[in-house]
């Protein structure tokens, strides 16, 4: 059964008064059994929306048998003979209202159940009058226009359906598409903004270390001659190497944010990517937060696909967001990196989730997080997630970051990488 949903009391509601309030001033005018039925129809006509919101399952089925009963109560108080009244159009009410709300085999057995109540006067008359033929011929025409007017509206109400889910679902298609366009050109104009950074930054880079270079041999030169003739002078030589170091360090993330990404893809198992990623980030980092732990809890779909991968870059894009992770549970905390299947648009592939249990990113910065120069560390410049953007970017992948750390209560952070798969070749068979 199909039913839709209608306002309680509408325009067309009013006009149904009217008609039947024009009813009730034709003869006989004096049956006060008409008049009651008639405005007994009207309550129903009022409440069949408040009807159909309490009981959405039955509250149509309700609906029609109430018509009915009323519709035959009624050609009973208008006719010497209820079969011969002339009112017998009102089982048209019920039969619409069936071809509204039902498929064609339900309004089929509405139809047949109205028609059964209006013959139901047969057997009365039958007692009293003979009837002739033509009078049989008259009743089955009335009974095929009862039939025949329930398909056609039930016809056009299922066809206005279609039309209208079709709308919808052409409405969703547009939503989408503006949506995909609207991520697409923003993407366009992140990647111009990052392309005249990565042009501004190499030249900046390049000009900096040189003058870089003279500073640390001077340093380093200055170090050796004062020896422990000058401690003070050796300890302020020995700050401006590290310092430059440090800044050399910075110069050389500069270059790799402007260096051009040329990904090598080759077919391979990204799982064992990761676990590479994870343990380069446990040797080079023993950390303790208090008397806590990082716990790292690995979640691996089995038998997942090959992915086309640079093993290099991709390793260096999973140690940076396993980096992230880590300094973000200061206090300790859960590092879930979960590998699975996955579908992306039009593409197949697999997703790996990589979520922690710290203090999470705002919201206002979600969206700029892959940006240069974004952080949320007091010490961070803003190019690690960057430069992981591009890599992802160069593996045909997308990249996100969304709210996390659900199952422990905090907020934490998950980022969600997506590759797509190459489709494996169909070998047809040997002829």
């Amino acid at each position: 059964m199909n039913e839709q949903n209608r306002p309680a009391i509408n325009w067309m509601d009013v006009l149904w008064l009217l008609f039947l309030a024009g009813l009730a001033a034709l003869p006989p005018v004096r049956e006060i059994h008409k008049q009651l039925t008639l405005l007994a129809v009207g309550v129903v006509q009022f409440s069949e929306g408040w009807l159909l919101a309490r009981t959405p399952r039955r509250g149509a089925s309700y609906i029609v048998l109430l018509k009915i009963a009323l519709a035959t109560l009624l050609i009973d108080h208008t006719g010497e003979i209820g079969i011969n009244s002339s009112y017998y159009p009102i089982f048209y009410v019920p039969i619409v209202t069936a071809a509204e709300y039902f498929g064609a085999w339900g309004t089929l057995l509405w139809t047949a159940l109205a028609s059964a109540a209006y013959c139901s006067y047969l057997y009365p008359a039958l007692q009293e009058y003979e009837i002739t033929t033509e009078s049989y011929g008259l009743l089955a025409i009335r009974i095929l226009f009862f039939f025949l007017a329930a398909m056609v509206v039930n016809r056009f109400v299922v066809e206005n359906r279609r039309q209208i889910k079709r709308y919808q679902e052409l409405a969703e298609t547009l939503a989408e598409t503006n949506r995909k366009l609207e991520q697409a050109q923003e993407e366009a104009r992140r990647s111009e903004r990052l392309a005249a950074l990565g042009q501004m930054s190499a030249g900046l880079a390049h000009e900096i270390r040189n003058p870089l270079g003279v500073i640390k041999g001077s340093a380093e030169m200055l170090q050796q001659k004062l020896g422990e003739a000058n401690p003070l002078a050796s300890e302020l030589a020995g700050y401006i190497s590290s310092e430059t170091n440090r800044l050399s360090a910075l110069v050389t993330r500069f270059l790799d944010f402007a260096r051009p990404l040329h990904a090598e893809l080759i077919p391979q198992e990204i799982t064992a990517v990761l676990d590479r990623a994870l343990q380069d980030v446990s040797l080079s980092l023993t950390r303790k937060n208090g008397d806590e732990l990082v716990r790292v809890e690995r979640q691996y779909e089995l038998n997942l696909p090959l992915v086309p991968l640079d093993e290099s870059l991709c390793e260096q894009a999973f140690v940076n967001l396993i980096q992230n992770a880590y300094d973000a549970m200061s206090g300790g905390g859960v590092l879930q990196v979960t590998a699975e299947r996955a579908n992306d648009a039009d593409h197949s592939g697999v997703e790996v989730r990589i979520e922690d249990t710290g203090p999470g990113i705002p919201a206002e910065l979600r969206e700029q997080i892959f940006n240069p120069f974004v952080t949320t560390k007091k010490t961070g410049v803003g190019l690690g997630l960057s430069i992981v953007s591009r890599i992802i970017d160069g593996h045909h992948g997308t990249i996100r970051v969304e709210s996390g750390g659900q199952a422990s209560g905090q907020p934490g952070a998950r980022f969600i990488v997506f590759f797509p798969v190459v489709p494996e070749p169909v070998t047809e068979p040997a002829s």
